[in-house]
């Protein structure tokens, strides 16, 4: 069942919604990037480094070179390690638009749901987010203890904290915040499985960035089908 899940929503992704919310996240993590990347370079401008004097050394002519390979190399670094997960969470800000799109076409008789305030998104999206680094942060130290181990360890914290993540934002659309947590409290075992997989495209490059998506649409089929039980 679960894998039927999966099934349906990748068959959706033709859906202009779908598409939508992933160019709006990608797009707005690329603006977000290139502003910030020109806000570092006007700075190191603004700061005039090669005019810079030190006491007893006068001016040092390869300081401005040395500072901007640090600068190059710190661009890269936050570009490849922040990349997906600021990706993500800019795309799970407007995930309430992909499960409806599943409720459009799979489910059209339910009524409309009542709209989530974009602030109420956001926090949750960075509360999410941070709880998201914060445990694979912890989790490093058990990488390093069980490196055998690592691989199944991530697959199941991440899948531990993508279920919940995911299948409580479909829930709490028809249910409430306490009405969803009953169901995955009830559910626990199953959503940890579906979550598991939807952790392995995770540690895909480019694939990754569909995880946010898929993980909705997932889990708005799967709360519809375990809510009927």
């Amino acid at each position: 069942m679960i894998f039927q899940d999966i099934s349906k929503a990748i068959a959706q992704f033709s859906d202009a919604r779908f598409r939508r919310v992933l160019l709006l996240g990608v797009g707005l993590t690329l603006a977000l990037f290139a502003v910030s990347g020109f806000g570092v370079w006007q700075l190191l401008n603004w700061i005039d480094i090669e005019n810079v004097s030190w006491p007893f050394f006068g001016e040092i002519a390869w300081l401005s070179y040395v500072l901007g390979v640090i600068m190059a190399a710190l661009s890269l670094f936050l570009w490849v390690f922040l990349m997906i997960p600021v990706a993500s969470a800019i795309t799970s800000v407007f995930l309430d638009d992909v499960a409806q799109a599943v409720e459009d076409k799979h489910f059209p008789h339910l009524p409309a749901p009542p709209k989530m305030p974009l602030s109420v998104a956001v926090k949750d999206t960075l509360g999410f987010l941070g709880v998201l680094i914060g445990a694979n942060i912890l989790a490093l130290m058990l990488y390093i203890m069980l490196p055998f181990a690592a691989p199944f360890i991530f697959y199941a914290l991440n899948g531990f904290l993508l279920g919940r993540e995911y299948f409580t934002l479909a829930a709490t659309r028809r249910e409430g915040r306490a009405g969803a947590r009953a169901l995955r409290s009830r559910f626990a075992n199953e959503i940890w499985i579906a979550g598991c997989l939807m952790a392995i495209p995770l540690t895909i490059p480019v694939l990754n960035l569909f995880v946010p998506i898929l993980g909705a649409a997932t889990f708005t089929h799967m709360y519809h089908r375990l809510s009927q039980r």
